[in-house]
């Protein structure tokens, strides 16, 4: 098996916060996305388990929750519909008033007015897991290619292979088309084949302790503008922001301000951290901002594995899983089948640009 990547790991994975949150992150009307995301989240522990044992290496998975915090009375007004809506699926989740609140999480701000708390979304140490991954396929026999796709090889309906940017070729009876936000790039695929992903941008920041401060909290804070990711070592993510730019990577100075203002309104404590990264990533986003995952229809041997938008380290094992049944021959599972890449083939292509 064969993974080519410029830069293995590097991409939206590397720029993510490595949140694991199905129910805090629910949307009214995407019922069948929560569906699979709660599948990818279950998978999590096991799946972080076997990582280890394959690498050697802790992709930091933690059990840590996360709390959704109302600032004032709007927020509150938003939060109450949310947990109304999180309650009617189901879903676990609780609400804790302002004193609660700041029972569990001391270092949230005196004046917030509660928030809802979810034992069961989590976090892992993105950066750690991608790097997990790497070492874990190569120790399996996988080899490595740090170049780029080209193009797609296609003949008489079926894949033969693909062709890099460095000119030569790698024969494959299947492929697995993940190149997120560049898969539009792709040369070699029919137009109503390729998958419609474009690039969404995000920025986010990286915070570092001080010393032997305590951290700002012990579970994952969000609101509903910013959210923030404590790791066990003291490290502290802060993003996100949400950018149609194309594919323009460029950090500003305006979401850093508004990052570090909306994540002081909730953590004040933040201001005292020192300032270690600010970085600009790009997700892969879909027409629906759902995954593609599944054969392609009309190819032979060709599976997408694409376009998962804000969930690619949520959704990685239960992706990962589909994927390997569909090379195998067997039928993926029910929970995937809402997220075809067939959905989508009356469209046209999203212009994408060079990787």
């Amino acid at each position: 098996m064969t993974l080519v990547d410029p830069s293995p790991g590097r991409g939206a994975s590397w720029a993510a916060a490595g949140m694991l949150a199905p129910v805090t992150e629910v949307t009214y009307g995407e019922q069948p996305l929560l569906a699979l995301t709660l599948a990818g989240s279950a998978r999590w522990p096991s799946f972080a388990a076997e990582l280890e044992e394959a690498s050697g290496r802790s992709p930091g998975y933690v059990e840590c929750g996360t709390v959704v915090v109302a600032r004032d009375a709007d927020d509150r007004a938003a939060l109450d519909d949310l947990l109304a809506f999180q309650r009617s699926l189901g879903l676990e989740a609780e609400w804790l008033r302002r004193r609660e609140l700041r029972g569990i999480e001391p270092g949230l701000a005196p004046g917030v007015r509660g928030g809802i708390l979810v034992a069961g979304d989590h976090q892992v140490d993105n950066r750690a897991l991608v790097e997990a991954l790497c070492l874990a396929f190569e120790r399996a026999g996988g080899t490595l290619r740090r170049t780029a796709v080209a193009a797609v090889d296609v003949a008489r309906d079926r894949v033969t292979g693909v062709r890099l940017s460095d000119g030569s070729r790698i024969a494959a009876g299947a492929v697995v088309l993940a190149a997120g936000c560049w898969t539009g790039g792709l040369g070699g695929l029919p137009p109503d084949v390729l998958p419609p992903v474009r690039p969404v941008k995000g920025q986010l920041l990286h915070l570092a302790a001080r010393g032997d401060a305590a951290p700002p909290a012990t579970r994952t804070i969000r609101g509903l503008d910013v959210y923030v990711v404590t790791r066990p070592d003291g490290r502290v993510v802060v993003g996100a922001t949400v950018e149609e730019q194309g594919f323009d990577t460029t950090v500003t100075a305006e979401a850093v301000h508004d990052l570090l203002r909306d994540a002081r309104d909730l953590l004040p404590g933040l201001g005292e951290l020192a300032f270690a990264e600010a970085v600009a990533g790009l997700r892969p986003g879909s027409p629906d901002n759902a995954p593609l995952i599944g054969a392609a229809a009309g190819i032979e041997g060709l599976v997408c594995a694409t376009g998962h938008h804000r969930n690619g380290i949520l959704l990685a094992p239960v992706t990962a899983g589909a994927v390997v049944d569909l090379l195998l021959d067997r039928d993926a599972p029910d929970v995937v089948a809402p997220f075809s890449p067939g959905r989508f083939r009356a469209a046209a292509p999203v212009a994408a640009g060079a990787r």
